[in-house]
């Protein structure tokens, strides 16, 4: 146990010095309008640049990846311009942000893709429904990627990542979590392919490392990190052995000298769906060799516990940084905190989004 590391002692990370360990989590807030990030999500997330580190909401890299309405793309002249405005917003505040990559594999639906069919590792249907432009409908069975076909997929990923650069952003982190196209792939629940790419835990974990060497090839592995859910059940996820698959990819990931990794805790739906592996962080811990960024309903007195005892370098903060964009003064000073309005968590306006109090106005 280390009693002299807490959220406020300075890291290094990759290329980084970071003022605190206090990351702002990747969310969804849906307000990319048609897919181009805006001035308002500049002031977003120009308003969260205290943290030590910024994670984007998840970003596609293709058209085909489009899993939610308005959310944010990578993939045009458009959308980089768009990122321009909130890397420039954040640089400007003194911060530090990392674009997360994202395909949602058979988490979409032929509405919000023009017509076609979700694509997956397997012809498999998630569990759950989305918010379509033409109303909430039940996800549908995907189409499986041939195997041809995967080779241009990591190329999406690898282009995103130089897109990214070109946007100004520090450094990527790809999601691999939540069951999307890189979880799909990983577990055996959603993947049951004959190829290279499925079957054993060596071909499950071929499509997230055969992406990771496309971007760190990019940007370096100093600049990329990746988050990963072992023991998440969204969408249906599941896998017959996940301490042997997500041990496998997390020792297989040591040689690319990442920036992090990002593990994601259980949460109550995952613990109440069934068995899963709780904790996550310490577990992983003896397996990865480098810098370890814990996630999952953290707050001050927990997120300083799993430093000191050295399970973790960094926690990333979801809800709480949505409603407190001074997170890490707040917590510092142990005040109060606003609560988040879920009912504005995926509004399309500033409401519930850049309008939460700074702890200087309150006071006044």
């Amino acid at each position: 146990m280390n009693s002299q590391i807490n959220l406020f002692t300075p890291v290094q990370l990759g290329a980084y010095t970071l003022p605190n360990r206090i990351v702002m989590a990747p969310m969804t807030r849906l307000r990319a309008i048609d897919n181009i990030p805006n001035s308002l999500m500049a002031t977003y997330y120009g308003q969260r640049a205290s943290a030590g580190l910024i994670v984007t909401e998840c970003t596609a890299v293709s058209p085909l990846s489009l899993g939610y309405i308005n959310c944010p793309g990578i993939y045009t002249d458009a959308q980089v311009a768009g990122w321009r405005l909130v890397t420039d917003a954040v640089h400007e505040q003194g911060g530090r942000i990392f674009l997360q990559l994202w395909h949602s594999g058979r988490i979409a639906h032929p509405f919000l893709l023009g017509g076609e069919l979700p694509v997956a590792p397997s012809a498999i249907a998630g569990v759950g429904s989305l918010h379509t432009p033409n109303g909430k409908v039940s996800l549908e069975t995907p189409r499986a990627l041939e195997t041809p076909e995967i080779a241009g997929v990591v190329k999406q990923f690898g282009k995103g990542a130089e897109n990214a650069l070109a946007a100004g952003f520090d450094g990527v982190e790809l999601h691999g979590a939540f069951g999307y196209l890189i979880d799909q792939f990983l577990q055996d629940g959603s993947n049951q392919r004959t190829d290279e790419y499925g079957g054993s835990v060596e071909n499950r974990s071929r499509f997230v490392l055969e992406v990771m060497e496309a971007v760190t090839n990019v940007c370096g592995g100093n600049r990329v990190g990746i988050k990963l859910s072992p023991s998440n059940t969204f969408y249906g996820m599941s896998d017959s052995n996940p301490k042997e698959t997500f041990g496998y990819v997390i020792n297989a990931l040591n040689r690319f000298g990442l920036a992090y990794l990002h593990l994601m805790e259980p949460n109550d739906i995952d613990l109440a769906n069934r068995e899963v592996i709780n904790p996550v962080t310490p577990l992983f811990r003896q397996i990865y060799k480098g810098t370890l960024m814990a996630n999952g309903g953290y707050d001050r007195q927990t997120g300083d516990s799993i430093l000191a005892n050295n399970d973790a370098d960094l926690v990333s903060f979801g809800r709480l940084f949505i409603s407190n964009p001074d997170l890490p003064k707040r917590l510092q000073l142990n005040a109060e905190l606003n609560t988040p309005d879920q009912k504005t968590f995926y509004a399309p306006d500033a409401s519930g989004y850049t309008d939460y109090p700074f702890l200087e106005l309150q006071a006044s």
